[in-house]
């Protein structure tokens, strides 16, 4: 009996008898005893190279924070956060809230009370960015590896500029983290589409960050940005606080990207024939867009031709209006990949190019809360049920392993 993380619960499935099974989750790390204690000794005991100093005589401050589709606690982040400024002299009616919804759609007003709490919300100023909004963008300069980037123009007046969030293992950017939310979550459709453009270089991967090259443009675009402070957590696959960080974006990552890989990382010493893995549950399974995470880490232990079970609920369906219209009348993966070679590189329709990728390698089965003929449409085999999955697996005694929560999982092939 195995149970696994489905949207807003949790289901159980009987596999069987004769499949020889691994359950691979992270590391067992313990949360902090006291996180609210964590979080004040970070903005207490800053990083090398970061003093509260320069807040004061600040007249204003601009906060990146994550939109609905990331799991961190703002509830918990932000009114130290907002403590400190004041000890600074700067008050909440004085700082200005973004929610940095990247190319997301943006969240609307009777959204925000869903990821910021009612006290925080009724002291500062929430807005959602919007990356199409040309009116609100700045235009700030070009990165060594020719990305434009056009900025937030309410994050970029403000005196002071903070990212909160999380760092996390990304399928791609290597990891989450520092400047990332600002760069990415605050910038335009263009900067965000000429950054994530190398995410077919070799080392646009999970878990690599200094020579990811995506990581390094993030990292220029928050310099240009002229980010002054990271506040950053580190999770455990329950969600406890085990570390917070508060610095430089690049003294946070420096401290961080290893700290993350202590609590994600696992050897594993062979290729499997069958991987279900779990997104880990709302909101890392909000939709197909965001769990195809899963799909990239799942795909690492995977043996060429084998299967994966993605198990993800989508209760806001694919996630991405651009990624199902890319994806209509498409008949197999080589036609996606041909669409790329002819169209060229955008964000949104990218996701189908990353599906590609895996499905073209190994069969995709798909239990969700989507319909089936979307499903289909997608080119991923649906079904309603683990159960369901399992009985299209036509195997004797398979090498199966299980991934329960595996957006937070990095496995590490030996062999």
């Amino acid at each position: 009996m195995i149970k696994l993380a489905y949207g807003r619960t949790t289901l159980q499935a009987q596999l069987p008898e004769n499949w020889r099974i691994d359950v691979i989750n992270p590391p067992v790390v313990l949360g902090c005893l006291n996180p609210a204690e964590e979080i004040q000794r970070a903005l207490d005991e800053p990083l090398e190279g970061f003093s509260f100093d320069s807040f004061i005589g600040a007249k204003t401050v601009a906060i990146a924070v994550n939109d609905k589709t990331r799991p961190v606690p703002h509830d918990l982040l932000l009114p130290p956060l907002l403590k400190k400024l004041e000890s600074c002299g700067v008050f909440p009616a004085q700082v200005h809230l973004i929610i940095a919804s990247g190319t997301h759609v943006p969240m609307k007003v009777d959204e925000f009370s869903n990821i910021l709490p009612s006290a925080v919300l009724n002291a500062c100023y929430v807005s959602s960015h919007d990356c199409d909004n040309i009116h609100n963008l700045v235009q700030l300069g070009i990165t060594l590896a020719g990305t434009p980037v056009l900025a937030n123009r309410h994050f970029m007046a403000a005196d002071r500029r903070i990212v909160i969030g999380n760092i996390e293992p990304h399928h791609f950017m290597g990891f989450s983290g520092g400047a990332k939310s600002a760069a990415i979550g605050l910038t335009s459709r263009e900067t965000i589409n000429a950054n994530h453009k190398m995410l077919l270089h070799p080392d646009a991967r999970m878990g690599l960050y200094e020579e990811n090259p995506m990581r390094r443009d993030v990292e220029e675009i928050g310099d240009l940005m002229k980010i002054d402070l990271a506040l950053n957590i580190i999770m455990n696959d329950q969600r406890q606080i085990i570390h917070a960080l508060a610095g430089t974006p690049r003294a946070v990552m420096r401290k961080g990207v290893p700290l993350s890989r202590e609590v994600c990382q696992v050897q594993v010493n062979q290729q499997y024939d069958v991987v279900i893995a779990s997104a880990g549950g709302f909101p890392k399974d909000i939709n197909l867009y965001q769990s195809q995470k899963a799909l990239t880490h799942a795909a690492q232990i995977t043996r060429p031709g084998g299967t994966i079970i993605l198990f993800t609920a989508c209760e806001e369906g694919a996630g991405s209006d651009s990624y199902v219209q890319t994806m209509r009348g498409m008949r197999n993966w080589q036609d996606v990949f041909d669409q790329f070679r002819q169209t060229g590189f955008s964000v949104g329709p990218h996701k189908a190019l990353q599906f590609a990728r895996e499905g073209i390698r190994f069969n995709i089965i798909l239990v969700s809360d989507m319909p089936p003929q979307q499903v289909n449409e997608l080119l991923l085999t649906p079904a309603r049920s683990l159960a369901e999955a399992v009985a299209m697996i036509q195997l004797e005694n398979p090498l199966v392993a299980v991934l329960p929560k595996a957006t937070n999982t990095i496995p590490i092939l030996m062999t």
